[in-house]
C-alpha cells in the first residue's frame, strides 16, 4: 500500500492550514490554469483521484457533471470531503492508487491534482485510467514540477533497498525522495519530465497539453509569497486524451 501520510496526524493538521484546503481551488494559484486545459464538463461522468477535501468534486457539478467519484487513500481526508458536500451526485471510496482497478469505459474525465508525485510506478495507474475512458475521453493532472522534486537542493536519496545517500541536483537519478514536508518522513517519487510524458504516450495516451506552470505577475502582486516560484517550475499541468 502506499504511504498514508494524509492520516498521520501532524500532516493532516498542517495541510488543514494551508489556504487551498481553507478556501478551496480559488486560493490554488494554478486553478485558473487548469480550467483552461479541462473539457466542458456538462453531463459528463468523472473521476477525481487523490480528491482530498473534495473541492473538485463539488466544483464538476456545479459546472454540471452528471456524476462524480472522488477516490482518496486517506480517511481523514474523505472524513473532511464527506463533511463539506451535501450532493447524491458525488460520491466518495477509499482506493490506493498504486493498486487501483476501475470499470471499463465508464468515465469522461479522470482528474488528478498533486497525487501521482506518491506512486513509485506511473504504468499501473496509466494503464487503469486509459480503459476506464471512454473513446476520446480526458486525463487532467497535475504533479509537482521533477525540478522541485529532484531535488535541486541538497537531500538524502534512498533506493529501493532503503540505502541512503547524500545528493545534490540530481536531476536524472529518478527514485524515492523522502523531506520533511509538514510531518516528517514524507515519500514521494521523483521522475524526469520526459519520463512521465513517455508514460502518458507509451499507455496510449495523446498528449494535447503541457503547463511548466509559475505563478503570473498579477497573482504576484496579489500574494507577493509566490515571488519564490518564479526561480524555478513549482508544477507541472497535463491534459492528454484517450
Amino acid at each position: 500500500m502506499s504511504q498514508n501520510i494524509y492520516d498521520n496526524q501532524a500532516f493532516f493538521d498542517g495541510y488543514a492550514q494551508l489556504p487551498r484546503s481553507q478556501f478551496g481551488l480559488e486560493a490554488a494559484p494554478e486553478w485558473a490554469s487548469i480550467q483552461t486545459m479541462l473539457p466542458d464538463l456538462s453531463g459528463k461522468r468523472i473521476i477525481d483521484l487523490g480528491c482530498g477535501y473534495g473541492w473538485f468534486c463539488r466544483s464538476a457539478r456545479a459546472a454540471g457533471a452528471a456524476e462524480v467519484l472522488g477516490v482518496d487513500l486517506s480517511e481523514k481526508m474523505l472524513t473532511r470531503a464527506r463533511e463539506l458536500t451535501n450532493d447524491n451526485g458525488i460520491s466518495y471510496q477509499r482506493r490506493d492508487l498504486e493498486q487501483l482497478t476501475l470499470p471499463s469505459q465508464a468515465f469522461d474525465l479522470v482528474y488528478s491534482q498533486l497525487t501521482v508525485h506518491y506512486l513509485p510506478d506511473l504504468a499501473p495507474l496509466l494503464a487503469a485510467i486509459y480503459q476506464a475512458l471512454q473513446l476520446g475521453g480526458w486525463f487532467v493532472f497535475t504533479t509537482e514540477h521533477p525540478i522541485y522534486t529532484c531535488p535541486a537542493r541538497q537531500g538524502w536519496l534512498i533506493d529501493d533497498q532503503g540505502q541512503r545517500s547524500w545528493a545534490v541536483n540530481n536531476y536524472q537519478n529518478e527514485g524515492k525522495r523522502v523531506s520533511n514536508w509538514l510531518a516528517d518522513g514524507v515519500v514521494k517519487y521523483h521522475r524526469t519530465l520526459g519520463t512521465t510524458l513517455n508514460a502518458l504516450m507509451a499507455a496510449g495516451f495523446t498528449i494535447r497539453h503541457v503547463n511548466e506552470w509559475g505563478p503570473a505577475s498579477d497573482q504576484i502582486e496579489t500574494n507577493p509569497a509566490l515571488a519564490e516560484e518564479t526561480e524555478r517550475p513549482m508544477m507541472v499541468l497535463v491534459s492528454a486524451q484517450r
